[in-house]
């Protein structure tokens, strides 16, 4: 099968700076050249490719929309196409470099003092410290505001207790974001690896993000000193923040997810014989096909849209709710639209796409619900909100 060649019935390439195309081929070829040949393999077996880390921190990718410490100073539609095309390959390196980024290299940067920066940023960025976001607990996903985890001072000290689950990269970390209630509010702390009475344990069976690393992380009277604290933090309007630019990043993704399924079901579409013609020929494969496109269209403009809205300082958060909800959900159908093209082969590893469908039902849940994202965007129009 040739190499990808993307998806651009409306002609959005024009509107792309040249540097913008740039990127987006350089990370279409490490997908390409890099992830295509072994993720099925990772997905199989439930390991992460961490060989890859070092390789996309070499090409900037890592905290990419940062400035200085190390950091590219990309824009954020270069951060979104990167985030594309890591999930045309595989949602996993998506989430790692999401969680890398979003989630633990822009809280130090936004939250963190100066020494902070200046020690994680640069190894993070070069790839040789990975973190991870300590947020969501057993009982409390979609309300953060109610976390048990707590800390309070013993001297100049932090005594953290509590639990965290569902991490991405939790158990290969070298530093974990946690946020935690004191009794002045929510606080982040950066929790290194090795911290006595700190655990990070492997979830496993999972039939979602096989490939990507996933844990429980546990806190039994921890000591954090002050100076892990992040000094600048807002309550819980930090994490949220944290979440928003995660998020952002996923619209992108799930686009890229779904442009692989559309671009293999039409190759296989073409080639398939039945009844003596490609099944490509037959008008209800063609609706399939011609629904993918449209919606992918759509995701594309909303998603360039929201990059320079980001990059103007215009971007609200509840369009990236907008972006994110919309996004991901119509991944979801035209990978199942992609899944009954292909017919049996659909299921088969070999051909992608139940990978990616199986991914997507994790990404539809993460950082925000579609649920939540829905009521989220209720509020904003109505004034009223249907939370407690």
């Amino acid at each position: 099968m040739s190499k990808f060649q993307g998806v651009d019935y409306l002609q959005i390439d024009e509107l792309l700076t040249a540097e913008e195309k740039i990127l987006r081929a350089t990370v279409r070829k490490f997908v390409d050249d890099q992830v295509m040949e072994n993720i099925d393999e990772h997905y199989e077996r439930g390991t992460f490719p961490v060989e890859l880390i070092r390789e996309m921190a070499t090409l900037g990718l890592l905290g990419m929309d940062l400035q200085g410490y190390g950091c590219a100073g990309a824009n954020h539609v270069e951060y979104g196409l990167a985030c594309q095309e890591l999930e045309r390959g595989d949602s996993s390196l998506r989430s790692f470099m999401s969680v890398q980024s979003s989630l633990c290299m822009y809280p130090i940067y936004a939250f963190g003092s100066e020494e902070q920066k200046k020690y994680w940023l640069p190894e993070m960025a070069a790839g040789r410290k990975i973190g991870c976001f300590g947020l969501t607990e057993a009982d409390h996903g979609s309300d953060p505001a109610n976390m048990k985890t707590r800390a309070r001072r013993d001297g100049t000290d932090w005594i953290l207790n509590g639990s965290k689950l569902w991490i991405t990269n939790g158990d290969i970390a070298d530093i974990a974001i946690v946020w935690a209630r004191t009794d002045e509010g929510i606080d982040g702390f950066l929790v290194e690896k090795g911290t006595k009475g700190f655990e990070a344990v492997r979830i496993e069976k999972k039939l979602s993000l096989r490939a990507s690393v996933t844990s429980g992380l546990t806190f039994d009277d921890a000591r954090i000193p002050e100076s892990r604290r992040l000094p600048h933090t807002m309550g819980l309007k930090s994490p949220l923040m944290c979440l928003s630019e995660a998020r952002y990043g996923i619209s992108w993704g799930a686009m890229g997810a779904a442009m692989d399924c559309y671009d293999r079901a039409l190759r296989y579409a073409r080639q398939r014989i039945q009844y003596d013609k490609p099944i490509a020929a037959f008008q209800m494969t063609q609706e399939k096909l011609v629904n993918m496109l449209v919606e992918i269209s759509k995701m594309q403009l909303l998603s360039l849209r929201l990059g320079r809205l980001k990059d103007e300082g215009k971007c609200r958060f509840q369009q990236i709710s907008l972006a994110k909800m919309n996004n991901v959900s119509e991944a979801i159908k035209i990978a199942r639209s992609a899944r009954s093209i292909l017919g049996a082969y659909g299921i088969s590893l070999e051909y992608g796409i139940m990978r990616h469908m199986c991914n997507l039902e994790s990404v539809y849940t993460y950082e925000g619900t579609h649920e939540v994202h829905t009521l989220i965007l209720g509020r904003d129009i109505t004034g009223l909100s249907a939370f407690n």
